[in-house]
């Protein structure tokens, strides 16, 4: 069920580096949700530079990345933080802007509304789902 979007604007960076977000924002993201890796989808969405703007300025030439990152609800908070903090670090890492320039936020999304091959996640993932509600 993870999946990820990372939104900057296009140009900015090397294939090299939005590679490298990819890569590592799917490992991270499956190592913090203990999340089989198949599961993870994680997208660069491109802007172009004309449509952004940071601070009240359209392309300043500041890079200020934005990302979702969508979970199932359930996930203890702790968790849902520690993915705040690791996509920022991946951010961060692979495309060399400053960590107080990155926002993200967590969604949460109920399991009967989370498509998995058609079906809601409350029925694909019901084992897994009532696992994770007895542990907190």
């Amino acid at each position: 069920m993870p999946v990820a979007h990372f939104h900057i604007p296009a140009g900015r960076f090397t294939a090299a580096q939005e590679r490298k977000l990819l890569i590592d924002a799917s490992t991270t993201y499956s190592r913090v949700l203990d999340s089989p890796i198949e599961r993870v989808r994680v997208f660069v969405v491109r802007y172009d530079p004309s449509c952004v703007a940071v601070a009240g300025h359209v392309d300043s030439g500041v890079d200020a990345p934005y990302f979702t990152a969508i979970v199932l609800a359930g996930r203890p908070a702790a968790q849902r933080q520690a993915l705040l903090e690791a996509l920022t670090a991946v951010i961060v890492d692979a495309l060399g802007v400053a960590p107080d320039a990155v926002r993200g936020q967590i969604v949460e999304v109920l399991p009967e509304n989370w498509g998995i091959a058609g079906r809601p996640a409350s029925a694909v993932r019901s084992g897994e789902i009532a696992a994770r509600a007895a542990q907190t």
